[in-house]
């Protein structure tokens, strides 16, 4: 099922671009708060507490004047006198009960002194409940009404009136059944038909002798959206200005940049071009992508030089002995009743030099495409003083003589054993042909590097010779049967374990220097 749908989306899913999935985003997420407020009941919930706020304010003001006016004792002051009360009421947890039952009628009669307080106060919650249009009714201990419609009828069996007479203030939300909807979308709010009821109980000497009885709708969402439009209407103008700029920011930043290499790739697959300095504007991991993208492009072009360079090399040094063994024999086929035995020998050993070179040029050749290909062994640790002694011994013959100098306390490199060992081997193997009668090998450390030079005491190299030192099938020596392959080999074997070779300058002999990492598990 999931595989269907995720097929079914690869097949429909628009081609969208980054800017446009940008600002997608962070109006969807800018949404979020208002998508909390409407359906999650966030701002209409505040809206109902905030009623139950000034009902509590109300109720305790009013039930302070009742005190007053029945003759109370004031309190004194005391540590904790002051006593906040935080609203109670959350529409998402709170039960809401049915609407309140009506009065009862009774036979019972108020004590006169509530009735002479119900006088005093009747002006009062008149006045009050005409500026914050909430419902106020006074009911003595007994749950008779003294104020109001339902005067001298009971509230005493209504559930908020019996907790506040034993002391408790109370707030409960209650189904309003008279409310009529007034606008089209009033079904997304809940608390549209509903009313905060709130009791609280009028103490004098410790003992309850009324309670206030206070309720009143709250307002509406939609009112209340209305009501704040201006601060909505500003917030929703800066949020959609913010988006904007995040959104330019984050094009000048991202997607702009993406674009102008997307372009210069092209240009640059197509041969034109050069990819471009990245913009001022662009994140850090933009411009590292310009860089290595660079990078990346001059490698591929190195490489494709480097190809180009080759193929013609190979193809040249092919063929000089392919010409040479199809011309002897052709001649063999032509004049091989008229050639004598030795002659026909001379061409025979010629076609058999030449298919050995061809021989020899493909073996290097293998090793020079395994020299490319190698990668670095992350966990090679070679000690130096275990390597250059067993290459000095195995080049030391007579007429050639190899010394070794190492400083103290030097570190492993991070070159495998076989491969430094196979490099040495062939330098001082050059050095030797080349007709030097000594060589040193030494080794310091600089840098954070290991430094091993190679010097002879041979003739040297031709300062021509130098630049091309390291080119495939560059040689001195092809008529000795040199392929001109070693030092390609050496320096792909050398930089493939991320070392570097090269030739230095000398005053006598030839002097090659290695710069090799140190192995990072000592």
């Amino acid at each position: 099922m999931f595989e269907a749908i995720k097929q079914w989306l690869r097949r429909h899913w628009p081609k969208l671009r980054l800017r446009t999935i940008l600002f997608g985003t962070f109006l969807f997420v800018a949404a979020l708060p208002g998508f909390g407020a409407v359906f999650l009941r966030v701002y209409e919930n505040t809206l109902v507490r905030q009623t139950e706020s000034e009902l509590i304010a109300q109720g305790a003001a009013l039930a302070a004047a009742a005190g007053h006016r029945a003759g109370g004792p004031q309190s004194p002051r005391q540590f904790g006198y002051y006593r906040s009360e935080t609203p109670q009421i959350d529409l998402s947890r709170s039960p809401i009960y049915q609407e309140r039952p009506n009065p009862m009628r009774t036979t019972a009669r108020p004590a006169p002194e509530m009735e002479l307080l119900a006088q005093r106060m009747a002006p009062i919650i008149a006045e009050t409940g005409r500026s914050t249009l909430a419902s106020v009714m006074l009911v003595d201990h007994q749950g008779l009404v003294l104020t109001g419609v339902y005067r001298r009828q009971s509230f005493g069996h209504v559930g908020e009136v019996r907790a506040a007479l034993k002391g408790r203030t109370i707030t409960k939300l209650r189904i309003n059944s008279s409310y009529k909807p007034r606008y089209d979308f009033e079904w997304l709010t809940r608390a549209a038909n509903l009313r905060v009821h709130h009791a609280r109980p009028i103490i004098i000497d410790g003992k309850v002798v009324g309670v206030l009885l206070l309720s009143r709708s709250s307002r509406a969402l939609f009112r209340g959206v209305y009501q704040d439009r201006a601060q909505i209407l500003l917030g929703i103008l800066v949020i959609f200005g913010v988006l904007v700029g995040l959104t330019v920011i984050l094009h000048r930043g991202i997607a702009r940049p993406i674009e102008a290499l997307s372009i210069a790739t092209r240009k640059v697959a197509a041969g034109q071009g050069e990819i471009p300095e990245p913009p001022a504007t662009a994140a850090i991991e933009i411009r590292a992508l310009y860089r290595d993208f660079a990078d990346m492009s001059q490698s591929i072009a190195h490489r494709s030089r480097y190809l180009r360079n080759f193929a013609a090399a190979v193809s040249h040094e092919f063929k000089t002995p392919l010409a040479s063994i199809r011309g002897g024999i052709e001649l063999i086929e032509d004049h091989h009743g008229t050639m004598t035995e030795k002659e026909r020998r001379r061409f025979l050993g010629n076609i058999s030099a030449d298919a050995g070179r061809l021989s020899s040029l493909v073996s290097r050749l293998m090793d020079l495409a395994r020299a490319d290909m190698m990668k670095p062994d992350l966990d090679a640790a070679t000690e130096l003083l275990d390597v250059l002694p067993s290459v000095a011994d195995a080049m030391r013959i007579e007429g050639f003589e190899v010394q070794i100098s190492c400083g103290p306390d030097l570190p492993p490199v991070a070159m495998p054993a076989a491969t430094l060992e196979r490099v040495l081997l062939g330098l001082l193997e050059n050095s030797r042909q080349a007709g030097a009668t000594e060589a040193q090998m030494a080794a310091t450390r600089a840098n954070g590097d290991i430094i091993l030079t190679i010097k002879d005491d041979g003739p040297g190299i031709p300062e021509n010779d130098r630049e091309r030192l390291f080119e495939p099938f560059f040689t001195s020596k092809r008529a000795e049967g040199g392929t001109g392959l070693g030092l390609s080999i050496a320096q792909s074997l050398v930089e493939a374990n991320r070392g570097t070779i090269s030739l230095l300058p000398s005053a006598k002999g030839a002097t090659f220097e290695l710069v090799l990492p140190v192995a990072a598990v000592v």
